[in-house]
Parts: structure tokens; C-alpha cells; sequence
């Protein structure tokens, strides 16, 4: 659906609460056309977002590990790989 939702499965170390929930925001914001909340669409896009994020944590927690790591860091990996780059 969403080229843009990189893998979370198999990443070492596995995918924090921080990380499924901005997949489960990115996702809820492509199906929903939401880019940005109002007073109208608030409440429904965050309970959205924490369904997502649940069913998520727990597919992810039912799976069999990955035999190979996924190709691409999530977002918010990267962002960290870049701070400490250019701060070390």
C-alpha cells in the first residue's frame, strides 16, 4: 500500500514503541487522507494510530525472526545514525 513503511521485522535490535508507532501514524495517514489533524479528525486518527500500533507490536511479536535483516532502517534509525555521525 505505503512504499514509504519500511520494514520493522527483524531489525536488531528489534523495533521500538517509538518506531511502530510512526509506521502505524504514516499508515493511518495514507488510508485516512489525513495529513494534518483538526478538532474533526483528531480523536479518530489517534485511536487509529493506537489500534495500528498495537496490532502491530503484536504481529510482530508473533512472527518467526527474519532471516535476514530488511534492507532499509526505519526513519527514526536513520535520523539517529545522522545526529551521531555528525556530532562524533
Amino acid at each position: 500500500m505505503c512504499r514509504n513503511i519500511t520494514t520493522l521485522r527483524g531489525l536488531a535490535p528489534p523495533a521500538t514503541t517509538p518506531e511502530i508507532e510512526a509506521a502505524a501514524r504514516q499508515y493511518v495517514r495514507k488510508v485516512s487522507g489525513v495529513q494534518k489533524t483538526s478538532v474533526a479528525t483528531e480523536a479518530a486518527f489517534e485511536r487509529a494510530v493506537a489500534i495500528v500500533a498495537d496490532a502491530t507490536t503484536d504481529l510482530l511479536a508473533a512472527l518467526p525472526p527474519r532471516r535476514t535483516p530488511p534492507s532499509t532502517d526505519p526513519p527514526l534509525r536513520r535520523l539517529t545514525a545522522v545526529a551521531a555521525r555528525s556530532s562524533g
